[in-house]
């Protein structure tokens, strides 16, 4: 009689857990630099590696521009790879992350989200991930270390689906270096979720081909009209994976994009991404309980944004707060500017909320000073 395979809980720190289902998917080689707060992935790692229980060439480089060089040459030979940075180091890998998505090549990195200088901050917000939404990368932020463990593993899948990287993000410190239980899944589900790779196209010296070679006027905008509407088209790749990871693992996250707590008759919505959400889920249990009608909209995929899936379930509110972890000068939130541009055709109102700067601590009391701000004239305002 065949053993039936049984998953593991325990308790982990965030880190560790992202770790784990890195091991779990099985990279032919990490490229590793380390940068407070993401430096205990790597670590881990490291640690699996030399007491043998990954089998992957680890790579100790001398800059994070280096590690994502590393990976794309890897990735380019037809292997696996795996890296993890955040704020000034993904700053100094901005080159190198536009080359990777236009070369098409799925790295999956980890983002421990933290604020960039000046002045120099080693804590939490999203400042970092926001300023590269523009680099190709598909953007995964998460809420819990479960969730981090899930999307690890989805994002391998997704990414090599689509040809396109992707980043799974969770909040520096206020999650990274958390410790929850985990249900850790054995290798044998791992496997037979995802499959080992093996790209169609790669760097073969029996069957010599070119990686990014230059591109002229007359060619160049293909390549991004191409790179386009394949970020546009894994919307739908990421639903299926979450629908199938759901399927076999019994956890889901929203459709993939999106993920909505008590909307369904609310007529107000508190919007953010990362961990912030499970105190907006707290307050509006408290609301609830006062007759409030307000929910919440949970942002997980933030590139590709889902437009639609956004306009569809939140089109006939009457109120909605953003709360943005990030500022982009000069004008307003980023994420608050997107949901608007999606609600543009609606009568929604919207109020945009900036906090959580450089880690600041968002609370209960602040999520219910922005509730009794809901529905005031649109303007930014931080909460302080």
């Amino acid at each position: 009689m065949k053993q039936e395979i049984k998953s593991e809980k325990r308790v982990l720190e965030c880190s560790q857990a992202i770790a784990e289902a890195v091991r779990l998917c099985r990279p032919g080689v990490i490229a590793a630099y380390p940068i407070t707060p993401q430096t205990h992935i790597v670590e881990q790692l490291a640690e699996f590696e030399s007491h043998g229980k990954l089998n992957s060439k680890y790579i100790n480089v001398e800059s994070e521009h280096s590690a994502m060089s590393a990976c794309i040459g890897a990735q380019a030979a037809g292997v696996r790879t795996f890296t993890a940075s955040n704020s000034q180091g993904l700053a100094l890998m901005s080159e190198m992350l536009f080359i990777a998505s236009g070369l098409r090549l799925p790295i999956v990195m980890a983002i421990s989200n933290r604020a960039l200088s000046a002045p120099i901050n080693i804590w939490n917000d999203q400042s970092d991930t926001i300023a590269q939404r523009d680099s190709g990368w598909i953007q995964l932020y998460c809420e819990s270390s479960q969730e981090a463990f899930d999307t690890t593993i989805q994002a391998y899948k997704i990414a090599e689906k689509c040809l396109l990287p992707a980043m799974v993000c969770v909040d520096g410190f206020t999650l990274s270096h958390v410790w929850e239980p985990v249900i850790i899944l054995k290798q044998e589900e791992v496997d037979s979720f995802l499959p080992a790779y093996n790209p169609a196209n790669k760097l073969d010296i029996e069957k010599p081909v070119t990686f990014g070679p230059i591109g002229g006027p007359a060619s160049y905008i293909y390549f991004k009209k191409q790179q386009h509407e394949s970020m546009n088209e894994s919307v739908y790749m990421i639903k299926q994976v979450n629908s199938e990871f759901s399927k076999k693992f019994s956890r889901i996250y929203g459709d993939g994009l999106i993920e909505t707590y008590k909307l369904e008759n609310a007529d107000t919505a508190i919007v953010a991404m990362g961990s912030v959400c499970g105190t907006i889920r707290t307050v509006i249990d408290e609301l609830r309980k006062k007759g409030k009608k307000i929910g919440m909209l949970k942002i997980k995929c933030f590139r590709p944004f889902p437009n639609e899936e956004i306009l569809k379930t939140c089109k006939n509110l009457k109120n909605m707060a953003v709360i943005d972890k990030d500022i982009s000068f000069g004008n307003a939130g980023v994420l608050f500017t997107e949901i608007k541009a999606s609600l543009k055709d609606t009568d929604v109102k919207m109020n945009n909320f900036i906090a959580g700067l450089g880690g600041r601590d968002i609370t209960q009391e602040d999520i219910l000073k922005i509730y009794s701000k809901i529905g005031q004239k649109e303007e930014i305002e931080w909460i302080l």
